[in-house]
């Protein structure tokens, strides 16, 4: 309780109201307003507690004015109206003292604001803070896993672009695989017919052969018989055979049939051919002891009027009938032309002639062994 003492006498709360002059009432209320919208301004919370103790003192104040006007003659009366001056005096102590207590409560529901609400906002700012490294993280985790499903599909592209290719390239070559197969086909039944047909050809070549055969064998008991007649007579004591038939020449063993007659001048396949219907061919002049007989058979030959021998120029060499190339240059010394054959004449040498000129011939077969 606040008391107030002036002159030896209490003061009563008219007075006390009395003596604080308007002013400084209306100054003490602005301040507390300036106070309390400060505070709203700042605190929203308080707001409540600033208005409690604004309507305390504004209650306070407007009693002590209220009692102003019919307690102004009061200031003189005697010590016998202490008692109510003292109740007057206790109802303002109250007063005040609600306000100092409305603005401690005030002033700590400030600082617990200020205090509490920071603190919650720290914590929510913790909380989000590890809500977002936690969302940084798992962010972190799906950009991974983003490029990982992205390096993977590009994989997957290559690969399906490289089984693409290679896909092409088998259709390719089961294209051409199939082609192959497809001339196969055509190619085995090709040459299956054509294995029939030398089946039968081999048939028939077989038949012949053995025609031939028969014929070969009865031709030759006919030459052999033919040959008992050519070259055997028979006497008195049997058959006396001679290596050589009548009209031919032997020497060593061979025998040569000198064709001279000017009515029987024949080509060089002419005579040849005539040669071989003797069992023989035109003569083959093997070493230098024969090359000089059949110059000394050459008989009335000169210049170019001679006897054919089986030699005639082929591929720009001399060839004998048998196949065989001239190797020896100084029997003839003309260069080897197409169509040119060579001709015997006597103590001359060999010359080139023409091969369809018409000339007398020699040939020549084995004799026969006796």
């Amino acid at each position: 309780m606040l008391e107030m003492y002036s002159k030896g006498r209490f003061l009563t709360i008219n007075q006390l109201c009395l003596s604080v002059p308007k002013k400084d009432e209306e100054t003490v209320y602005d301040e507390v307003k300036i106070q309390s919208e400060a505070t709203e301004k700042t605190y929203t919370n308080s707001k409540k507690e600033k208005e409690i103790v604004y309507d305390e003192l504004k209650t306070c104040c407007e009693r002590a004015e209220s009692t102003h006007d019919t307690n102004a003659l009061a200031v003189l009366l005697p010590d016998k109206e202490e008692e109510a001056m003292l109740r007057v005096y206790k109802q303002a102590a109250w007063c005040f003292g609600i306000l100092f207590v409305s603005l401690l409560l005030g002033v700590i529901a400030v600082g617990v604001y200020v205090t509490f609400i920071p603190a919650h906002d720290v914590s929510e700012l913790d909380r989000l803070k590890t809500n977002q490294t936690a969302l940084l993280g798992e962010n972190n985790n799906l950009t991974n896993i983003n490029n990982k499903l992205i390096s993977e599909l590009e994989n997957l592209r290559e690969g399906h672009t490289n089984l693409t290719v290679e896909f092409k390239n088998l259709s390719e070559a089961f294209n051409v695989s199939e082609s192959r197969i497809l001339n196969l086909t055509g190619e085995t039944q090709r040459l299956t017919n054509q294995n029939q047909e030398l089946e039968s050809e081999k048939r028939n070549l077989t038949e012949q052969i053995q025609n031939l055969e028969n014929r070969w064998i009865e031709q030759n008991v006919s030459r052999a018989q033919w040959s008992i007649n050519a070259y055997c007579t028979k006497g008195y004591y049997g058959y006396t055979c001679k290596p050589c038939q009548d009209g031919w020449l032997h020497k060593d063993s061979s025998c040569y049939a000198i064709n001279d007659a000017w009515n029987t001048r024949k080509t060089w396949k002419e005579a040849r051919e005539d040669c071989r219907r003797k069992n023989a061919d035109l003569v083959l002049v093997s070493d230098e002891s024969e090359k000089t007989f059949v110059s000394q058979k050459s008989w009335s030959s000169s210049g170019n009027d001679g006897y054919w021998i089986g030699l005639k120029a082929e591929g720009n060499k001399w060839k004998w009938v048998d196949g065989s190339n001239e190797t020896n240059e100084n029997w003839i010394q003309s260069k080897p032309n197409d169509n040119q054959c060579v001709i015997s004449v006597m103590y001359s040498g060999w010359k080139s002639v023409d091969c369809s000129a018409n000339q007398r011939y020699i040939c020549e077969k084995k004799a026969l062994s006796v």
